[in-house]
């Protein structure tokens, strides 16, 4: 069922119909023992009220006078203007002890032998259910019989029946259509959400502003202006890193091509080697430049995520470290790591802290003498953050030009370099909750500290 407002009337209009059948079948079953109740009442009022006529102190002429006057009486029953239809349903009759009939309604059933069950018994005569109740007057040898016709109560059971039932499914149509305008009602702000988000151009990426709105459309809100968000900056990331690769990459491939056309012009041996290795360094630079671009690409949705987790810093560094020292070597440099006695746990992502280190070393082996020492430390500040520091021994940098150094595709007078190193390394850094700070070594070089939050100790 796609329509949650006909979902939802279907689920009340069920429930309704199942509550409403219930209670009428437990009235149907409650009136028609009433009735009976109320009925057998009477029939035993009845038989009392005509003891007591007939024990009226009379002279035997008048008592048979008395009886003929209520044979005469009730032969009337149910036929005189005055009265009522269910008199005729209704009958009395009496027996002496020797079983003879003494008073005898009209519409009294024909017995052939008198009732002999005291109290309420039922009798079937000529196809016709009779309920009635026999009286025993022990002191003038009677026997008193009130009855009636059983269709009379269930005549009675059925018109109860009708005016309580119709009523009530006239009410639930009624209820219907009031339930259904309100569901559609409560369910407004949700049809107006989805109107306005099947308006909304395919492009746009504005959050949502809908005013006012209830409380239970809140989070479902909050959540579309997160994913719109999401993906906003998904496409700023896609364009910016298209932007940055045609950027970086448009002049090398420009003086690639110079290059190579040098080497196809050239006529002798000297000139056209010169060329094929200034070709070479290019290539090599572009491919700094797209494994740095690359990289970034790689590290913003891994930051996005921050799907953060418990890492031991100093094992990081060391695994870090590891991987890089024949790479080092290979230039001619030293990895030295100095770490001070403590505790290295930080709450962030390890291979995110690798690729900050291993573009702190980077940069620091580009910018250090052959045969020299790239130094990494691993300490804290004494209070709430640990410092991962690396240093080379290299000439430095002019103070007003390091903040420059965090700039995207800022090289540095190295034209070897792609300038990402360092952006990459701040963005990192921002979103661990930590800092980094270029500064140049009293000593010479330059020190990179890359600042990160110390993980908050769990309590035993």
């Amino acid at each position: 069922m796609t329509s949650l407002r006909r979902r939802t009337l279907v689920l009340v209009l069920g429930l309704l119909l199942l509550g409403t059948l219930t209670i009428s079948l437990y009235n149907f079953h409650d009136s028609r023992h009433e009735i009976g109740e109320i009925y057998d009442a009477q029939l035993a009022q009845s038989a009392r009220l005509l003891q007591g006529a007939i024990h009226a102190q009379l002279p035997d002429e008048q008592r048979q006078a008395l009886y003929r006057a209520f044979n005469a009486a009730l032969s009337q029953a149910g036929s005189h203007r005055i009265g009522h239809p269910y008199e005729g349903k209704m009958a009395f009759q009496v027996w002496d002890k020797q079983g003879h009939s003494l008073i005898r309604s009209s519409s009294a059933p024909a017995f052939e032998q008198p009732v002999t069950t005291p109290g309420f018994s039922d009798q079937t005569l000529y196809d016709v259910n009779w309920h009635g109740f026999l009286l025993p007057d022990e002191r003038h040898g009677l026997l008193i019989w009130v009855g009636e016709r059983e269709d009379v109560r269930q005549d009675l059971v059925n018109r109860i029946v009708r005016h309580t039932l119709i009523p009530n499914l006239i009410g639930i149509v009624v209820l219907s259509a009031l339930i259904w305008l309100a569901i559609g009602w409560g369910l407004r702000p949700l049809q107006n959400m989805a109107q306005i988000i099947r308006k909304r151009h395919g492009g746009s990426l504005e959050p949502l502003q809908l005013t006012p709105l209830p409380r239970e459309l809140e989070p479902m809100q909050a959540a579309l202006n997160r994913l719109l968000s999401q993906i906003e900056q998904l496409l700023q990331r896609e364009r910016r890193f298209i932007g940055d690769a045609a950027h970086e990459m448009r002049t090398p491939l420009a003086t690639l091509r110079i290059h190579a056309q040098n080497a196809l012009q050239a006529s002798q041996a000297e000139p056209r080697d010169k060329a094929l290795n200034h070709l070479v360094g290019g290539v090599d630079r572009l491919t700094r430049v797209v494994n740095q671009l690359l990289t970034l690409a790689r590290v913003e949705p891994e930051i996005a995520r921050q799907a953060w987790q418990p890492v031991d810093l100093e094992a990081t560094v060391r695994q870090a470290l590891v991987e890089l020292t024949p790479w080092m070597l290979g230039k001619g440099l030293e990895l030295a790591l100095e770490v001070q006695p403590g505790r290295y746990l930080i709450h962030g992502d390890g291979p995110l802290v690798e690729i900050a280190l291993q573009n702190l070393v980077t940069n620091a082996a580009n910018f250090s003498p052959a045969g020299a020492e790239v130094e990494v430390r691993l300490g804290d500040d004494g209070e709430q953050h640990l410092t991962l520091s690396v240093r080379d021994h290299g000439p430095g940098i002019d103070e007003e030009k390091i903040e420059r150094l965090f700039e995207r595709f800022y090289s540095r007078d190295n034209p070897g370099g792609a300038g990402l190193g360092l952006s990459i390394v701040e963005m990192i850094a921002s979103h661990l909750g930590g800092s980094i700070a270029l500064s140049n070594h009293p000593d010479g070089g330059l020190l990179a500290t890359l600042s990160l939050p110390r993980a908050p100790q769990q309590q035993p």
